[in-house]
C-alpha cells in the first residue's frame, strides 16, 4: 500500500553537497517513519539515518553524523537527506525506506523500499 519514489541522486565533487528526496504515497505519511539506506558496490548494506514519525526525532550512522541532516515535510509526504561535505567513501546507492512502528537502524524492520537512487562523489 505504500510506494517510494527517490530522487536527486547525481554525480558531485568531494567536498560538496547533494540532497535526496523520497516521495510516499499510498498511506497517510505521518503514520510512517522513515529510514535511509545505502549500498556500495561489494559491501553490505548500510543504515544511514531515520527519523520518527512526527520529525522531532533522528538517529544517525556514525559514519555521516555532522555530515548528513534527515528531514521530512509531512504536508508534501517528503522524507530529505541533506549530505554535505561528500567524499568518494559516500558513493552508494541510497534508499529511502519506511515502517509502521519504532525507527532506527535495523533493515529488517522496514517495511517498504524505494528503487534508489545513486550517488557517485568523484575526487
Amino acid at each position: 500500500q505504500v510506494q517510494l519514489v527517490e530522487s536527486g541522486g547525481g554525480l558531485v565533487q568531494a567536498g560538496g553537497s547533494l540532497r535526496l528526496s523520497c516521495v510516499a504515497s499510498g498511506r497517510t505519511f505521518s503514520s510512517l517513519a522513515m529510514g535511509w539506506f545505502r549500498q556500495a558496490p561489494g559491501k553490505e548494506r548500510e543504515f544511514v539515518g531515520s527519523i520518527a514519525k512526527s520529525g522531532d526525532s533522528t538517529y544517525y550512522a556514525d559514519s555521516v553524523k555532522g555530515r548528513f541532516t534527515i528531514s521530512r515535510d509531512n504536508a508534501k509526504n517528503t522524507v530529505y537527506l541533506q549530505m554535505n561535505s561528500l567524499s568518494p567513501e559516500d558513493t552508494a546507492v541510497y534508499y529511502c525506506a519506511a515502517r509502521y512502528s519504532g525507527y532506527g537502524s535495523q533493515w529488517q524492520r522496514y517495511d517498504h523500499w524505494g528503487q534508489g537512487t545513486q550517488v557517485t562523489v568523484s575526487s
